[in-house]
């Protein structure tokens, strides 16, 4: 069994548990603009939080969310990611509430979505923007990017390769992530924002995903005329977060 098989798997146990509690969003407070801010002039950047990963194991596994979330928005982050998927990525619905609470940028709820009601717990947790992962995902796709719309949220719709782009456009996504890791065999592709580009339309905002580790890697990306990117394991485990989010955003301080 691939991984993705297995995350789909342990999600669908998720759902169920989540139709048996009903969570309920009526009571959320107002979104964040999560697109607005990928779309401001220069290049946005969404820093993750993010404690283990599959390929790597752990990265920072006793990191405190809320403390990290002012960091990053101190450094220059406009939007931050947490990973709140618990077997394989070791995150919670607690680590996003405690992030969110703690800054005032939008935060992206990024799980492994399947059903509507994931949707309603994210936004019941004060989410201001949700994860879909074309792969994961069948004709369900466009009712699902619907439905984050109908709750306020901003879905970030995942792609990897062409035919990915094109059920992602054809779903109505005006926010589009290219991961450069292959979720299946967790093989890297940098190339593919810069391969896929010249296919996105103009009024799609689109980021690049993983494998963004320095400054390089960013100007690379401006050049080609990406609006934002996601970074997690270069920044988690950083010595100094704040430090590496601003030498991606080429702020860091020059030494005397």
């Amino acid at each position: 069994m691939g991984f993705l098989e297995k995350i789909v798997a342990s999600r669908r146990a998720a759902v169920d548990e989540l139709k048996r509690s009903r969570p309920d969003a009526s009571a959320a407070p107002p979104v964040r603009d999560f697109r607005g801010a990928l779309a401001a002039p220069g290049t946005s950047l969404i820093a993750e939080i993010k404690r283990r990963s599959p390929s790597r194991g752990d990265l920072a596994p006793s990191l405190d969310p809320a403390s990290l979330a002012k960091t990053y928005e101190t450094a220059g982050a406009r939007a931050i990611s947490v990973l709140c998927e618990p077997e394989f990525f070791g995150g919670s619905a607690e680590d996003f509430e405690s992030a969110r609470g703690a800054t005032g940028v939008p935060v992206l709820w990024k799980d492994f979505i399947l059903d509507r009601v994931q949707l309603i717990e994210a936004r019941a947790r004060r989410a201001d923007a949700a994860l879909l992962i074309v792969r994961m995902l069948g004709d369900e796709l466009e009712d699902l990017v619907a439905a984050s719309r109908e709750l306020g949220l901003c879905p970030l719709v995942e792609i990897f390769d062409e035919a990915d782009l094109e059920r992602a456009l054809e779903a109505g996504a005006d926010v589009v992530g290219v991961n450069h890791r292959d979720l299946e065999t967790f093989e890297e592709d940098p190339g593919a924002t810069k391969r896929l580009r010249p296919l996105v339309p103009d009024d799609v905002i689109l980021v690049a995903e993983s494998a963004i580790s320095a400054r390089a890697d960013v100007e690379a990306l401006e050049s080609i005329g990406v609006h934002a990117m996601l970074v997690g394991e270069a920044i988690v485990t950083a010595a100094d977060p704040g430090a590496k989010i601003r030498e991606l955003l080429g702020s860091a301080t020059p030494e005397l």
